[in-house]
């Protein structure tokens, strides 16, 4: 359950209000995961002497218990039929409660109401298909879990689905993947609201792996691997992932799985759902991220050992695929770390984003 909502009324001068719409078999982690994190926020400030920045609370079709799609409850502490005008930011949920929630004309009158009167307002997961059935994802960019943005894009052709992004901002409006992402995009409004610093203590404090940014792609190469079908395919997977700083074009990947070039990428692409190259690029992405979070090497000499060459081209793949440059990633994930010296005649170099 979320921490102790405060009430709106009890908020004082400068707090935001953040209230989550949620309904029957909404998902529960959309529900409290980014509600956490504004509470989280509070917790922080309020260990530094200050004051708590955010009010939480829950939107339901009337106040009180709700029941969630694992089971147990979530309390609104307010129903549609109270006042918009304090809320700040509203936070739409997910889950398989949201078919039924789309065919609630109240509740779609009410979150249209809202969205005109709110100064941001954002979905989790497949809330954004409650969004676009209220007709707020005309127009704009949107994503939401990878599993339903095919579906997405079908259902809202006025929208511009990003199908492997973390979560995506289009003015007022957001929206986040897969559950957990929800907690990505609240700690990106925290850190628009309040500053970097703060943002990242509370990911620390909530121990979240890092502060993702938005343009992150919702998968890994690890993940995408579970994936083959095939023992060939899921060789050459295998052999990408142990061996980033090898030799992995695709006449040798083809070689390796004993079938012709073009077989092969048919094969690989039909299988994972994307090319060889770009599994090899996110592989090498994958390594890089994890020898900068041990910390052990610079920019440099990862940017060899992963596959990259050099580290100015690591620094494009990374802007690409992460949407930051290998130096601000180790400052995200090691703040305050300084780089490495790189041994010999070879000087690591600092990169930009």
């Amino acid at each position: 359950m979320p921490s102790p909502a405060m009430p709106a009324a009890a908020a004082g001068p400068g707090v935001r209000h953040v209230a989550m719409l949620a309904f029957p078999h909404a998902q529960m982690l959309d529900v409290v995961g980014p509600l956490e994190v504004f509470a989280a926020a509070n917790a922080v400030r309020r260990s530094e002497g200050g004051q708590a920045l955010y009010s939480i609370g829950i939107v339901g079709s009337r106040p009180g218990p709700l029941p969630t799609a694992s089971g147990l409850p979530v309390t609104a502490d307010r129903g549609l039929d109270a006042a918009v005008g304090d809320i700040h930011t509203l936070l739409v949920a997910g889950g398989e409660g949201v078919i039924a929630a789309r065919r609630d004309r109240a509740l779609l009158a009410w979150l249209r109401d809202a969205a005109a009167q709110v100064e941001r307002i954002a979905s989790v997961c497949t809330g954004a298909f409650l969004l676009g059935e209220a007709g707020l994802l005309a127009g704009r960019r949107a994503t939401t879990h990878w599993m339903h943005c095919a579906r997405l894009a079908r259902e809202f052709p006025d929208s511009t689905v990003e199908p492997d992004a973390i979560f995506v901002r289009d003015g007022r409006v957001w929206c986040s993947a897969g559950i957990t992402a929800g907690m990505d995009m609240a700690l990106a409004m925290v850190e628009e609201d309040h500053g970097r610093d703060l943002a990242l203590a509370v990911a620390r404090r909530l121990v979240l792996f890092l502060k993702r940014p938005g343009g992150q792609s919702q998968f890994s190469a690890q993940l995408a691997a579970q994936g083959a079908a095939s023992a060939p395919i899921a060789r050459v997977q295998s052999h990408v992932l142990d061996n980033p700083g090898g030799d992995l074009r695709v006449e040798r990947l083809a070689e390796f799985a004993g079938m012709s070039v073009r077989t092969f990428a048919r094969a690989f692409a039909r299988e994972t759902g994307t090319t060889p190259a770009r599994f090899v690029e996110r592989a090498r992405v994958d390594a890089a991220r994890r020898a900068i979070e041990d910390g052990a090497a610079g920019l440099e000499s990862v940017a060899r050992r992963c596959g990259f060459g050099s580290a100015d081209t690591m620094r494009r793949v990374f802007a690409k695929l992460l949407g930051v440059g290998p130096r601000e990633y180790r400052q995200r994930v090691r703040p305050g770390m300084a780089a490495p010296a790189a041994p010999g005649p070879h000087p690591d170099r600092e990169l930009g984003a």
